[in-house]
This record gives structure tokens, sequence and C-alpha cells, in this order.
């Protein structure tokens, strides 16, 4: 087939065009006409991917048509800007080098020269210019990381998105800041991930926190981003509709470091304990000396807090739980059988131990309940409330942070090559182990009366009696142990000695 013959296909394709201005596709297409005019070849048609990157983490719709209509044989000769407008990474370079040499197709660029893929001299350019591409990427993200790290190292707020309760320069916004601490709040109390995002959406129920409704936070940013593109004089932006919050988001706010005031960095590569769910804590960035390093920025929530609620996240029931945690009844998981002191469960009307024990849920609940509001009626109330032992919480924290200090020195040794890695997977291993267990410890110590509204409300009574379902649960385990006894036989009514109340 003659040159003059020959059809030949437009590829565009530019990274960013947030505006869409399409300056850049414009300017690559008038290129890339002005090429195919001087060289007599057909044109056949422009695939276009304006606004996204060629790195391959998203898919591009013209490329693929281009491949697929250069698998069908309808084209002869690719045209683009350069190569790293072709691709940027190695799975799309293989693709498009192969499909050209099985096809006989001419890649050629309005900023370069032709590549022959059917030679292997054109394969070989064709693989460098691909590797150089990708090697720009790279070394441009590994440049942005650094930046991104020296950030975080100096306490700096970090760039882009902001999180709920900050603004983007780690000023807080406070109506939004109050959302997050009651969040924090009802969390430590029992309330269920589910429970506060149903609460944030506006839903109300004997089961849902009292929390303040708010919209989403991407609907919100948008709203933002078009007050600043208002003032720009650009057009505004397509506003995601609102909805109900989810369970996902709701986890994210509630595992992030930066409302206890850490400092955070997100490494591209897989953490090194390859634990997802506590991937949080790894990415708080320690000094030299393992000490976690603080942003300069105003904490939302307090530290002993923030600890708690990682403890109650990582409390291994709730992580081999698949059907959810959120509890409808109050006493089911929370009493326990007097005869083989396993906690109940709720079976219909009633509480059920397996061939033990099953009552009516309505009496149980009626004579427990009671009972506790007797109990925070009391006038001496605060003198007989357990206390938190603060000293020993002191020193799982210290012995805590000590462990991951000697990982972390460890992690260096080795990176120092002064030790082997069977040594740094062995300290490793046993560091976490100990932990772990030291972590148990802290969440049965932790998740107790400091974190109870209603014990550290001025009058406990009232605030029992208003609180969801989650604070009642948490103030009765605070309060007291509730075991039940099998009903005696042949007696129709409520017997109060057939349920136990200890009182801690």
């Amino acid at each position: 087939m003659g040159s003059e013959q020959r059809r030949a296909a437009v590829y565009l394709r530019i990274s960013q065009d947030r505006e869409n201005t399409r300056l850049g596709v414009d300017r690559h297409r008038e290129d890339a006409e002005a090429l195919i005019a001087a060289r007599r070849w057909l044109a056949v048609g422009v695939y276009e991917d304006n606004d996204i990157s060629g790195k391959g983490h998203k898919k591009r719709p013209a490329f693929e048509r281009l491949l697929k209509d250069i698998e069908a044989g309808l084209i002869d000769v690719v045209v683009a800007q350069e190569w790293p407008r072709l691709e940027r990474n190695r799975t799309d370079g293989v693709r498009i080098i192969e499909a050209a040499q099985r096809h006989h197709v001419l890649l050629t660029f309005a900023k370069g020269s032709d590549i022959d893929c059917t030679t292997a001299a054109g394969r070989l350019s064709a693989d460098m210019f691909s590797a150089i591409a990708r090697n720009e990427i790279e070394v441009k993200a590994e440049r942005q990381s650094r930046a991104q790290r020296q950030r975080a190292e100096q306490g700096r707020p970090p760039k882009g998105v902001r999180p709920l309760g900050y603004a983007t320069n780690g000023e807080v916004i406070e109506h939004e800041a109050e959302a997050v601490r009651k969040m924090y709040a009802a969390f430590s109390s029992g309330a269920s991930l589910r429970a506060i995002a149903a609460a944030l959406s506006g839903y109300r129920g004997a089961d849902v926190p009292h929390l303040p409704a708010l919209p989403r936070h991407n609907r919100t940013l948008m709203i933002e981003r078009n007050a600043r593109r208002a003032e720009e004089g650009l057009q505004p932006r397509p506003v995601p509709e609102d909805g109900p919050w989810v369970s996902s988001t709701v986890l994210g706010i509630l595992r992030n470091p930066r409302y206890a005031g850490y400092s955070t960095y997100t490494p591209k590569e897989v953490l090194a304990n390859g634990d997802r769910r506590r991937s949080w804590r790894a990415q708080i960035l320690r000094d030299e000396h393992g000490d976690p390093i603080t942003g300069n920025w105003d904490g939302i929530v307090a530290l002993p807090v923030w600890e708690a609620v990682q403890d109650r996240l990582d409390d291994p029931a709730r992580i081999s739980n698949r059907t959810g945690t959120d509890r409808k009844h109050l006493g089911s998981g929370l009493y326990r059988c007097a005869v083989c002191d396993r906690p109940v469960k709720a079976h219909g009307q009633r509480y059920r131990c397996a061939g033990h024990i099953m009552r009516s849920r309505e009496q149980i609940d009626d004579f427990v309940v009671e009972a506790v509001r007797r109990r925070l009626a009391l006038p001496d109330l605060h003198d007989l409330l357990p206390s938190a032992d603060e000293p020993r919480m002191l020193e799982i924290k210290t012995e805590i942070d000590e462990r991951r200090a000697r990982i972390h020195r460890a992690q260096r040794d080795y990176d120092d090559e002064l030790i082997e890695g069977l040594d740094l997977k062995r300290i490793r291993d046993r560091e976490n182990a100990a932990i772990d267990t030291l972590e148990v410890e802290r969440l049965r110590l932790s998740l107790g009366m400091s974190h109870n509204s209603v014990l550290k409300a001025r009058d406990p009574l009232s605030a029992f009696d208003a609180g969801d379902l989650a604070l009642r649960r948490q103030a009765i385990e605070i309060l007291c142990e509730v075991r039940l006894h099998p009903h005696p036989r042949g007696v129709k009514a409520f017997d109060p000695d057939s349920v136990t109340v200890t009182w801690r």
C-alpha cells in the first residue's frame, strides 16, 4: 500500500484538563493533522482521552477503541504528539507494540520519528521510549512522595482533600469538629458504625446516637470548590446529590490519627505489618527515637479517646464479625447465664441460653433498668463507681511505644545492613505479639467510665433515661454484671431472685 493510501488515526491525551479548556488536545490535533496532510495519508478518525492519566490506574476508553480498531485492520498508522501521550505504563506499552507488530501498523509522532514495530530495531526503540516515559513518571512520583513526607515530618497539614472538621490550612471548623467529637464519643459508648452513619444522615431512633445531621462530605467539598471557582470567574462543577452516610466513611474518620494531633504519611508501598485494619496507626510518623510526630494543628479528639476507639476497632470480636456489630436488645450478649456463665442471646421475645434458660426479655430488661436507675439516683454515686486504672493505662501506653520503637530501630538496622532479614522478622513478630496482648488489656481498661457520657453527666439518671441503646448497654456493663437463673417451675409471676445483679 503506498504512503498516500495509508489510513491514519490520531490519538490525543492530556493528563490534566480540570477546566475542560481543551487547549492541549486542540494543539496536538492541529500538529497531527498537519503531519497527516504533509505525508498524504488518509485521516480515518480521532481517538481522544482528555483529562486522563496514562499511568494505568484508570481505563482509557479511546485507547481501548484504538487497539480494537487496529486488531480489526482498520488502521495503518497511529499518530500521536509524542510517546508519553500514547502510554506511560508497561502493560499498555506492550499492548500497543504487539498490536502494531501483528498488523504492520506504523507508530509516528508529531514531535518525534517513525517507529516500525515489525522490525527488531523498531521494537527496541519503542521499548526504550516506553521505559523512559515510565521512568519520568516514577521519578516524579518519588519526588512528590519525598516532599509529602518532608511536609509531614515538619508537622504541616498535608495537601489535598480536607478532612471533616479541618480547613485545608489545618484550622478547626468548629461545627464539623463538634460532630467529629460526638462521633468518637458515640463509638466509645458502644454505638456501631452503622448507627453513627444513620445519625449523621438525620435518622432518629432508640438505637441511633444523638449526633448532628450533616450533608455528605463530598457534597460539602464540591460546594466549597464551586464558591472558589465563582470567585475566579469559572463555571461551577456538578454538585453530588446528598445521600445517607455510609459506615466506611465513619470508619475512616474514626481511624484518622490527625484528629488526635498526630502527623501521618501514607506510603505507596504495602505496609510492613501487612495489617490494613491497623494501617492508620502504622502511618503515624515517628522520629529517630520512635516517638510519634505531632502536627502543627489543634487536635479535635483527646488522645486517650482516640486510642480507646482504636482499641475497640481492633477488638478481635469486631474483626471476626461478618454480620455487623449492632445490638438490637438491651441484654443480648451482655447478660450472662447463671448456669454456664456464657452470654445469653435474644430469641424472639426471650433471652436464651441453649439447654439452660429461656426468659422473657421484657421482664428481665424492666428489672435491670429499674435496678440501674436506682443506682444512678444515689447521691453518692461517684464514690461507688469503679475507678479507671490510670497508672496502668499509662504503663501500657509507654510499653507499647517502647516496643514500637524497637521495631523501628530493627527496621533501621536492617536498612543499614546491620542485621539479617530473619532477625528483623523475629524481632517484629515478638514485639507485635507483645503489643497485641497489651492492646487487649488496654481495651478492657479504656472503654470504661471515662468515656461514658451517662456516668460523666451532671444528672446520670436523666442521661441514662435519654440515652440510646448503645449508651445504656455500656452504662450497665460498667456498673454491674447481670446473671439470669432458670425461672422456677410452676411459677408464672416474675421472681426477682431469679436475676442476680452484682455491682462492680
